[in-house]
């Protein structure tokens, strides 16, 4: 029986690492797979800040899954990072491949945006998915606690503002460019993200 399990956590919680093993595994042993990803930091693939990565498939916000999937039939798999930041109606359709199509989906995702609330993907497949696994490896904060927040700095500042979906990293040295903010992330354990502070000082 077919099964959608969804994996999520926080930034460096290991979920790209994961989805790229679990592809690695299943195309090694003859299984035919899609490997999708949505708004990778680095694009059109799936990366890991181990620095492994793999072409993906990249999901635009009208791409149907189902109907994508019917066309690569026979399928075994899909793997599918960044899956918070698919739509309602394609978590829908992952939920479909499953239930009609007998294709085992592997999804991976944050749990919650910048502001502490769940993404749109993210809840919907926390409704529907047949497995909710979080993901076992425990990112920290700069104090030592477990990070619990994926905290949005602008220019070095904590926001809590603006759109949720804004690609940036978790570079610390990353170069103020010439026009612009620099977005980045950092992760933080409950009170600090409450406090906004990413350091002791």
């Amino acid at each position: 029986m077919a099964t959608l399990r969804f994996n999520y956590g926080t930034m460096g919680s290991g979920k790209s690492t994961l989805a790229l093993q679990i592809n690695h595994n299943l195309t090694t042993r003859g299984l035919a797979g899609l490997l999708l990803t949505k708004l990778d930091r680095d694009g059109g693939q799936v990366t890991s800040r181990l620095g492994v990565s793999t072409p993906a498939l990249e999901m635009e916000p009208n791409l149907n899954l189902y109907e994508l999937a019917l066309s690569r039939m026979p399928l075994q798999f899909i793997v599918c990072d960044e899956a918070q930041f698919c739509t309602t109606d394609q978590c829908d359709q992952l939920a479909l491949i499953v239930d009609e199509l007998h294709v085992d989906v592997y999804a991976f995702g944050l749990i919650t945006d910048f502001k502490g609330l769940l993404f749109e993907g993210t809840r919907r497949l926390l409704e529907i998915a047949d497995q909710r696994i979080e993901m076992q490896v425990e990112a920290r904060c700069w104090c030592g606690a477990r990070a619990t927040n994926n905290a949005r700095l602008v220019n070095d500042k904590v926001v809590l503002e603006g759109e949720t979906v804004m690609v940036g990293d978790t570079d610390k040295n990353t170069i103020a460019p010439l026009f612009g903010d620099v977005v980045r992330y950092e992760l933080l354990c409950r009170n600090h993200y409450r406090k906004k502070q990413v350091s002791a000082d």
